[in-house]
């Protein structure tokens, strides 16, 4: 486990996003991978169906993402707690912390699909907008299976407009994304173990899973400041129409 530097501190406050290369050894990531494995095979057949999202819910293998995991288990909500990811989140954001979510994130080979151009904050619904996202990567990542992809500075530059992008796990997308954008993008390649972390204004996308055999496996860890409230309200109303659109595409 690597400690940050003030260089990385820096670029993430001026760039919005950092990479933090080799954060957790191989013999870390093979954990990590066991244990997600146990809480697909023993802890998701208990839990409501809009915690796990399938490209095709009638086939196990095509799983896409899994919600909350920290509050379904007690090994990832150690995680969420513990010297691995907690201080580093506290660093970063230069303030107290709130846990808010872990997940697990796959784009199954040939059906994984794009990533829309977006900002977490968009879904969070702070004020002030003041939180990040951890990405671990538990495989190699790239252009082929669908590498995430930033625009440098963009935390800095407000919200952008977002609307329904029809992709599931990521129902808002930026409408007005042009070639300007795709311009300033970059593309970051990670192998296992490797931490990308990104404030909430960060406008960042990826790519499809172009890849014929490749996963492209990942965990994402939320943390909120501290001194930041919730629109709870808009927050329920958004994930209860979620929820219906859903479950109406067979997709939970």
């Amino acid at each position: 486990m690597s400690a940050i530097t003030s260089e990385q501190l820096t670029h993430f406050q001026q760039q919005g996003y950092v990479v933090l290369r080799k954060y957790l050894s191989t013999a870390e990531v093979r954990e990590m991978l066991n244990e997600v494995q146990r809480f697909i095979d023993d802890v998701i057949p208990g839990l409501d169906p809009e915690e796990a999202f399938y490209e095709d819910k009638s086939r196990p293998e095509t799983l896409k993402q899994i919600h909350r995991m920290c509050e379904h288990d007690r090994f990832f909500a150690e995680q969420m707690l513990g010297p691995r990811f907690l201080p580093l989140a506290r660093t970063l954001l230069q303030t107290e912390v709130v846990v808010k979510n872990m997940q697990y994130f796959n784009k199954p080979p040939v059906i994984g699909k794009p990533t829309p151009p977006h900002q977490d904050g968009f879904y969070f619904m702070l004020d002030p907008n003041e939180a990040l996202t951890m990405w671990l990567a538990l495989e190699h990542v790239d252009e082929e299976n669908g590498c995430v992809r930033y625009i440098p500075g963009s935390h800095l530059a407000g919200m952008r407009t977002h609307g329904k992008s029809g992709t599931l796990g990521f129902s808002q997308g930026i409408q007005d994304y042009c070639d300007e954008d795709i311009e300033t993008e970059k593309a970051i390649y990670a192998a296992p173990g490797d931490l990308i972390i990104h404030h909430s204004m960060t406008i960042h996308r990826a790519g499809g899973n172009r890849s014929g055999i490749r996963n492209r496996r990942a965990m994402g860890m939320v943390y909120y400041s501290a001194a930041a409230r919730i629109a709870a309200d808009k927050v329920a109303a958004y994930q209860q129409s979620l929820v219906e659109e859903l479950t109406a595409d067979g997709k939970i």
